[in-house]
C-alpha cells in the first residue's frame, strides 16, 4: 500500500520511506535559478547560435532596432505603473498592438511611435547618424 502524509514523507507497506533532500549551497542556488531547464541561459544559447549561423547572425542585427524599441516601451510603460492594456487605451490602440512593440520583433511605424511618447509623456525624438562611433555627429529632431 502506498501513501503520502502531509509531511512529504511516503510509506511503503506501513514503512516511512524519506526522500533524501540535497541541501544546495546559497550561491549554486542562485546561480541554478538562473539556468533554463534545458540547462543554459537563452543569451548563452543565442551565442552559441549566433556563432554557428550567419543568417541568425543577420536576423540579430535586423530585429536589433525594434528590441532596443522595446525596452524603451517596456522601461517607460513600468515605471508608470501600466499594464500593457493601459497602456494601449492611452495610446488609443489594441493590446496586441502593445505586446507586439514589446516583443521586440516587429517595426513600429512613426505614427504609433508619437502616441506612445504622447503617453508617455514624452517626446519623440528622431534622427540621422552617419557613424555610429562618432555619436557627437548626430542630427536630430523632436517630432512630437
Amino acid at each position: 500500500m502506498l501513501r503520502s502524509s502531509a509531511a512529504r514523507s511516503i510509506a511503503i507497506d506501513g514503512e516511512d520511506i524519506v526522500p533524501k533532500t540535497k541541501s544546495i549551497p546559497k550561491k549554486t542556488a542562485i546561480a541554478n535559478a538562473i539556468v533554463s531547464p534545458v540547462g543554459s541561459t537563452h543569451r548563452a544559447a543565442s551565442r552559441r547560435r549566433a556563432q554557428r549561423s550567419a543568417v541568425y547572425r543577420q536576423e540579430l542585427a535586423r530585429i536589433a532596432p525594434y528590441e532596443g524599441i522595446a525596452r524603451i516601451v517596456i522601461a517607460r510603460r513600468q515605471a508608470l505603473g501600466l499594464t500593457q492594456q493601459e497602456l494601449a487605451e492611452r495610446v488609443g490602440t489594441s493590446h496586441s498592438v502593445i505586446s507586439r512593440i514589446e516583443s521586440g520583433q516587429h517595426p513600429t511605424s512613426v505614427t504609433t511611435l508619437r502616441r506612445l511618447a504622447e503617453a508617455f509623456g514624452t517626446h519623440l525624438v528622431v534622427g540621422f547618424e552617419d557613424q555610429p562611433e562618432k555619436a557627437s555627429e548626430l542630427q536630430l529632431v523632436a517630432v512630437s
